[in-house]
């Protein structure tokens, strides 16, 4: 009996570590800190890219403050064009003083007046593109004629080019053998094309040459040859 409580004894001694006390569970090792290294050429980077967006940002809102409302050119419109009001558009635009422009509230004045120029879309209106109706220079004539797509350059036309306009022969007849009659002249403005691709131009003439142009355009049987500008 005794032999057995000892044994007993014994086993419950193995089993607490073989002493009396329980042993205490390790504590793993803390990792040490790693402190990160301080970079001052980052800091003072982020300090100067703050204080110019301040800057900028301020910079935009006085910029801002200088817009003013003008009138800007909302489809192409060619030289010698009367203005119409799809023509124009208002914006506000910042501009350096010494830009001519036109104020918006000219609006109604401007409609009905002739381009001087021509003008590309998006371009801000200039005082100075913008005049009263005027007909054809002194000595000279206005002539329309109409003429179809296959008949002109296939880039196109624009007020101020010179071309020269030939007679062309009926369409069965041979190809003459000498150069055929033709009529240099100054585009002045152009039409839009209609169903058929014919666009009316009207071209500037010296009188004797007025009436044969518009005989011959009168014909159908004309084509404009594009040349190369003067100077």
């Amino acid at each position: 009996m005794t032999a057995l409580s000892n044994g007993t004894a014994a086993t419950e001694q193995l089993r607490h570590g073989g002493s009396g006390a329980a042993r205490a569970m390790p504590t793993p090792p803390l990792a040490p800190v790693v402190r990160g290294r301080r970079r001052p050429g980052l800091l003072a980077l982020g300090v100067a890219l703050v204080a110019t967006g301040a800057l900028l940002s301020a910079w935009l809102v006085g910029r801002a403050g200088d817009r003013v409302p003008v009138l800007v050119v909302a489809r192409d419109v060619p030289y010698g064009a009367t203005f119409e009001r799809a023509d124009l558009v208002v914006s506000d635009v910042f501009v350096e003083p010494t830009v001519s422009t036109v104020p918006a509230g000219d609006l109604d004045q401007v409609v009905g007046a002739t381009a001087l120029v021509p003008l590309i879309a998006g371009t801000v209106l200039a005082a100075d593109a913008v005049g009263a109706s005027t007909g054809p220079p002194a000595g000279q004539v206005v002539v329309g004629l109409a003429v179809a797509a296959t008949r002109m350059p296939a880039g196109g036309l624009t007020a101020g080019d010179r071309v020269r306009v030939v007679s062309t022969p009926p369409r069965d007849a041979d190809v003459p053998e000498e150069q055929p009659p033709s009529i240099a002249v100054a585009v002045l403005r152009l039409g839009e094309p209609d169903l058929d691709g014919v666009t009316v131009v009207d071209v500037v003439a010296s009188p004797q040459d007025g009436p044969v142009l518009a005989a011959w355009s009168a014909t159908g049987r004309i084509a404009l040859v594009l040349e190369p500008a003067a100077g």
